[in-house]
């Protein structure tokens, strides 16, 4: 059975929707079948993979609201040679039309039952608020990746979002994990860094992956041609780090290391 894992932090500019894009195709370098679903309105995962969020079809919109068959609105050809889900502007429509729709909450969940298990990975690039399209995202979501920069406000912030996590597990997800939490833009020459990547694994032991991404011009410039990392630099770091955040994951979920939220 595949793996349902959410990307989410309610603060923005940490390397989220980088992280969605980039473990999508480190993941499907691996020879595993991934679907990756981009759940932001900004479209940045859609662009970030080779499509022209303004030229799409359909969207997520079509899939929650309008309820199409997921085979009508699957992209098949990227450029991180992954399954793909579009976003774009219309999903800020999807936001308020979720709000008069019957079992609003778990339209995700239904929508992706049928091919949770031709997929090994399905990662959700969700939004960085708190809203329905976040709520749709962590009922659908066997797990959260939680990306961060080692910064003290996202410290502080993290906090917050476990507690959001916990509050929405009780009511829509009672199986929903902790992945893993995830060290963006990390810089070792900076002391502060060091400080707070010391304190999350402090306060958050085996949850903190051994992997951090590091700050990278290649991971920065990868977007603006619509392709992850490792098929714009191969030899970058940071498309190293995704590769081995990739291997991460896997030996995590053979060792069923994600820790329920309690």
């Amino acid at each position: 059975m595949g793996k349902i894992i959410a990307i989410a932090n309610q603060k923005g500019g940490v390397g989220k929707t980088t992280t969605a894009v980039n473990v999508a195709a480190s993941m499907a370098a691996t020879k595993r079948k991934v679907l990756l679903i981009d759940l932001d309105p900004q479209g940045n995962a859609t662009m970030g993979s080779g499509i022209d969020k303004y030229a799409v079809e359909n969207t997520c919109y079509e899939l929650l609201i309008e309820e199409k068959p997921i085979e009508e609105v699957l992209i098949k050809e990227t450029s991180g040679k992954y399954h793909l889900i579009a976003g774009n502007s219309d999903i800020t429509a999807a936001e308020i039309k979720l709000m008069e729709v019957f079992a609003r909450e778990v339209r995700l969940r239904n929508a992706l039952a049928c091919v949770k298990n031709y997929y090994d990975f399905i990662f959700i690039d969700c939004p960085p608020s708190l809203n329905q399209l976040t709520v749709n995202a962590m009922a659908a979501a066997d797990s959260v990746l939680v990306p961060m920069q080692c910064e003290y406000y996202a410290l502080e912030g993290l906090t917050a979002l476990m507690d959001t996590i916990k509050k929405l597990a009780s009511v829509v997800n009672p199986e929903l994990k902790i992945e893993g939490v995830l060290r963006t833009m990390y810089d070792p020459r900076n002391r502060l860094a060091n400080d707070v990547s010391e304190q999350l694994k402090r306060h958050f032991g085996e949850q903190v992956y051994r992997t951090v991404i590091p700050r990278n011009v290649r991971l920065a410039e990868a977007p603006s041609f619509g392709t992850p990392a490792m098929y714009y630099d191969k030899s970058s770091t940071g498309a190293k780090a995704y590769l081995a955040l990739a291997g991460e994951i896997l030996r995590r979920s053979k060792a069923n290391v994600s820790t329920k939220v309690s």
